[in-house]
């Protein structure tokens, strides 16, 4: 299999979620992915266990929310960057990173402080990924435009990138 090469930060989609788009800082550094969500609520549906939790899909913009559904995968304790532990809900759906869609685990946690609304870790990349540390956006740049149109809100509310 070739390998897909990506830069520093990529856009991701989660469409499974409701989510067209959302930048991520790609960190091999991380070994499972983090998506940015608040208000995360545990419940059952026909017995099986499932997550709600909203996300701000864009950066610099808490106007644009998301409210997310999915079946929980696992729970798991996650070391965060500034070494503590938090216990996390952790989702399976398909993740597309340019032209190229697959599975992937990503944990639920509040990201409000950090300057990425997601994380993309070595975990999702494995095997499939190179990343070129020098480069940024290599699958492809979304316009304020584009971004507008997939949220459906007007190009002034779209922050710069």
């Amino acid at each position: 299999m070739e390998k897909i090469i990506v830069g520093s930060e990529e856009w991701c989609l989660l469409p499974d979620i409701g989510i067209p788009a959302v930048k991520a800082r790609v960190d091999s550094g991380a070994k499972t992915s983090a998506l940015h969500a608040f208000n995360i609520r545990a419940f059952s549906r026909e017995g099986v266990r499932w997550v709600s939790f909203d996300v701000h899909p864009l950066q610099k913009n808490r106007a644009v929310v998301r409210q997310c559904e999915a079946p929980i995968f696992d729970r798991r304790a996650v070391k965060s960057s500034t070494g503590t532990i938090e216990k996390r809900y952790v989702i399976k759906v398909p993740l597309t990173l340019g032209e190229h869609t697959w599975e992937t685990e990503i944990t639920l946690t509040n990201r409000d402080s950090m300057g990425y609304r997601m994380l993309l870790g070595r975990e999702a990349m494995a095997h499939r990924v190179l990343v070129d540390p020098a480069v940024k956006m290599n699958l492809g740049r979304l316009s304020k435009a584009r971004l507008a149109a997939l949220y459906g809100i007007g190009s002034a509310d779209v922050r710069p990138e």
